[in-house]
């Protein structure tokens, strides 16, 4: 577990340096009313009625930025790093730039506003103020975006990893050949084994495991690494790529493909009319197994999507009471600081075990369904 432990040291650093960073506006504020009352005594006008109101700490918003998908990749303060823009609409065609001619959604480019991180159409082609702009909703309808996102190019780093990993490890097998395994090989080769015999032959059998085990240790070490690589909290680290639906939705839909296509006459037997069941039973039962037959992939999905998504919504909702509690009183926020980052750690400690534990849910429950897929008549006969 190294690289999950570097992650939750970055983590702890990274939230202890912004719960000092929080503070300084406040205390300049602070340090500037009191100054302010000195020089006015005891005045019954307020500071802010004299000077440019600040903002207040929106939570809300910080953690949906944080868990939501984006065109851009922040880093720190209002510096971020623009990502590819890849637009096809049929009446204007196929456009790509730089995320960046956007500026941050205050500017339309080419005919495109972006607006809570979606790509709108607008009926202006010339560069403009994005308030100024009109959507036009047709065009918008018909527009596909296909571009490089935030979770996109988190998927890219992940699976340059996993390559780099896994041929590395290959090279290892066969340069040291009848060896004991050391370095990197002898954390994967164990979680390798885990995978073949807990999890493949136990759900599928020994005689038709090892067709579906290329993908399942896919599915294992993909999930599993983007849920750690999720833990770190700067770039080129930090996507929430599993708390995000679309990337659930497409790995259940894989399983269910790969079911579907790999059942057999016993299977669907089963699905359509079970044997040994009355028929006005079937009635009721065949479309309660045609529905969970859909449901499956479903649950799948909502298993990964939901338990990834709500941890990383407690930890940044833990940190959020920093700003709140600051916003209030500097003691306060140093005080509800110290508990906070507490707080923190303890969710980040948390989420290493969840990372392992539904990369492993979601793969054991895909192998019970290949194993329930090509299971063999057992030819029994029910009287």
């Amino acid at each position: 577990m190294r690289i999950s432990n570097i992650g939750l040291i970055i983590q702890i650093l990274f939230f202890a340096s912004l719960s000092l960073n929080a503070q300084v506006p406040i205390e300049e504020n602070s340090g500037a009313a009191s100054h302010h009352d000195s020089l006015q005594l005891e005045s019954a006008t307020p500071l802010h009625s004299e000077h440019p109101s600040v903002e207040k700490f929106n939570a809300g918003k910080l953690i949906i930025e944080h868990i939501s998908d984006s065109h851009d990749w922040h880093i720190a303060g209002h510096f971020a790093v623009p990502l590819p823009i890849i637009i096809y609409s049929k009446e204007r065609g196929l456009d790509i730039f730089i995320s960046s001619k956007f500026e941050h959604g205050h500017k339309t480019y080419k005919g495109y506003m972006l607006e809570n991180n979606h790509i709108k159409a607008v009926n202006e082609l010339e560069t403009i103020d994005a308030h100024e702009a009109t959507v036009n909703s047709i065009l918008t309808e018909n527009l596909w975006d296909i571009s490089i996102t935030k979770n996109v190019t988190a998927m890219f780093v992940s699976i340059f990893i996993m390559l780099w990993v896994f041929i590395s490890v290959a090279k290892a097998y066969v340069k040291n050949t009848g060896k004991a395994p050391k370095g990197l090989q002898s954390l994967i080769e164990p979680l390798i084994i885990f995978v073949r015999d807990d999890i493949a032959k136990s759900a599928i059998g020994e005689k038709k495991f090892k067709k579906y085990l290329p993908f399942l240790l896919t599915v294992f070490f993909f999930i599993w690494i983007n849920n750690l690589l999720g833990l770190i909290p700067f770039a080129p680290f930090g996507a929430n790529v599993t708390g995000n639906v679309a990337i659930g939705l497409t790995l259940a839909v894989i399983v269910f493909v790969i079911t579907i296509v790999s059942a057999n006459k016993n299977y669907w037997r089963h699905i359509i009319a079970m044997p040994g069941v009355p028929i006005g039973v079937l009635v009721l039962l065949t479309p309660i197994e045609i529905f969970g037959m859909f449901l499956k992939p479903f649950v799948l999905m909502i298993r990964l999507f939901a338990n990834m998504l709500a941890g990383h919504i407690i930890a940044l909702s833990f940190f959020s009471l920093i700003f709140i509690f600051a916003e209030m009183n500097v003691g306060l926020g140093f005080g509800v600081s110290i508990l906070s980052i507490a707080f923190t750690v303890f969710m980040g400690m948390l989420e290493l075990l969840v990372a392992f534990l539904q990369a492993y849910v979601f793969t054991l429950l895909a192998a019970m369904y290949f194993g329930s897929a090509v299971e063999e008549h057992h030819h029994e006969e029910v009287h």
